[in-house]
């Protein structure tokens, strides 16, 4: 809207403006009548009733996740809680397998890195598998059938590592008898 057109406006409406003062006490009348109202009353009531109660239900729900994630039971066991022969047989187990994994590591060449990339697949496949045998542990109550499939678990993973490293061996070895051949001359 232009300037020229809101001056008309106002030009228009000159001295037909309400500027006249309500009565005494209007604010208190339109108050009064606008609580009387059966709307107000129920939007009121609705408002003063409901904010206590999603306080409450709030610290409820607050104090109550509160309680399950502090007496969480532990739902996963390992080799090691079973007894303490079992727990020498888990660290004997873990630190071949560390062991065969840091030589693996030191293995890595063009040659043979996706020999390691499908190893590595293949070891992280076993390890959970391994979780899922330590939760079954723990629902089993020590069932010697979940220990030998742990225990077997294990034994898979340093079988796979120990294949590995032997291929690798030969890759190595083909590698170097082709580099000492000479090419024979005719």
């Amino acid at each position: 809207m232009s300037k020229n057109n809101i001056d008309n406006l106002f030009k228009n409406l000159e001295n037909k403006f309400d500027v006249a003062q309500p009565n005494t006490g209007h604010e208190n009348r339109f108050l009064e009548k606008l609580n009387n109202t059966p709307k107000a009353k129920t939007i009121a009531f609705k408002k003063s009733f409901w904010k206590p109660i999603m306080g409450i239900a709030a610290s409820l729900v607050l104090i109550f996740t509160f309680v399950l994630n502090t007496n969480k039971p532990e739902t996963a066991l390992d080799l090691a809680s079973v007894s303490p022969k079992m727990a020498q047989t888990q660290d004997f187990f873990t630190v071949t397998i560390n062991e065969e994994l840091n030589k693996l590591n030191n293995e890595k060449s063009p040659e043979v890195q996706g020999l390691i990339k499908d190893t590595m697949f293949q070891i992280k496949k076993l390890e959970n598998d391994y979780s899922l045998l330590k939760e079954d542990l723990y629902e089993s109550g020590d069932d010697n059938r979940v220990i030998y499939a742990m225990i077997s678990n294990f034994q898979s993973r340093i079988e796979i590592l120990q294949q590995t490293l032997q291929q690798i061996d030969n890759i190595k070895q083909m590698k170097a008898d082709t580099t000492n051949q000479e090419p024979e001359i005719i």
